[in-house]
């Protein structure tokens, strides 16, 4: 929490941990399938953005956008969907927006 008791600089601590994980991913295996990076990316990106939930569901837009755009970085890890847009990237993986999750998370906690 900082001054403004505000968890941004908490939240961007986290979301870019989870950013540099799928530049992990993929210096370490040429190819990923379909199967492997949801694997892989449920227990080593999304774990660091969902762990936390009650602090890492933000309701500021911007908050929101950052956590989305770890999920679309690490999406096109998946060679045979790289080139479809991120709504269709993830219909493809079977992986639901962090929004979503997010929401659904907060329903489950209360």
């Amino acid at each position: 929490m900082d001054s403004k008791l505000s968890f941004s600089d908490h939240i961007t601590e986290k979301v870019n941990k989870a950013y540099s994980i799928p530049g992990i991913i993929k210096r370490n295996f040429q190819h990923v399938d379909k199967v492997a990076f949801v694997l892989l990316y449920k227990a080593l990106v999304r774990s660091h953005l969902e762990y936390p939930n009650t602090v890492l569901s933000p309701y500021k837009q911007y908050l929101i956008e950052v956590g989305e755009k770890v999920q679309k970085k690490a999406t096109k890890l998946v060679h045979e969907c790289k080139h479809l847009p991120y709504t269709e990237r993830l219909k493809y993986l079977k992986l639901p927006t962090l929004k979503y999750r997010w929401h659904k998370g907060d329903m489950i906690d209360k």
